[in-house]
């Protein structure tokens, strides 16, 4: 039991300076809201329209398979420790194990998980194509409302 008191020791110490931190900030600088405060801000451009309600499942779609392919590195590492006292049997075990992980993740791509583009739309418009349409039409130039064309 004494070899784990230090281990105790620094648990201790740290839910104290944690619990200590937390204390001093709230009694230091108290919250106080407001809405200038809460307002989304990134990168010095004030949004001109609501920010969406609800993340798109592609965002959680690639978070899985970062995931998922986190983990398989895990379990590669230790197979590559080890791998010439395994033989063909080690092989064959991490190959089944990588194309478990491998085929899913082909089946996401091909169905579009990592597509972050436009809707690819499956018949063809003739309002987006035509002479009148150029880059100077088409494409927004993100903070230059308010501001003298250059």
């Amino acid at each position: 039991m004494g070899q784990f008191l230090p281990v105790l020791a620094l648990v201790v110490l740290g839910a104290l300076f944690a619990g200590v931190s937390s204390l001093m900030g709230r009694l230091l600088n108290p919250p106080q809201p407001n809405p200038r405060k809460n307002a989304p801000y990134e990168c010095g451009i004030v949004d001109q329209v609501d920010t969406p309600s609800r993340f798109p499942v592609k965002f959680y779609l690639v978070a899985m398979i970062f995931i998922v392919f986190d983990i398989e590195i895990i379990f590669l590492f230790p197979f590559t420790q080890i791998f010439k006292e395994l033989g063909g049997f080690g092989l064959g075990d991490i190959l089944l194990f990588s194309a478990t992980l491998f085929i899913p993740f082909l089946f996401l791509v091909s169905n579009g998980a990592l597509d972050w583009g436009p809707l690819k739309r499956r018949g063809h418009s003739d309002i987006r194509v035509g002479a009148h349409r150029t880059t100077n039409t088409t494409v927004r130039r993100v903070g230059t409302e308010g501001r003298e064309a250059a």
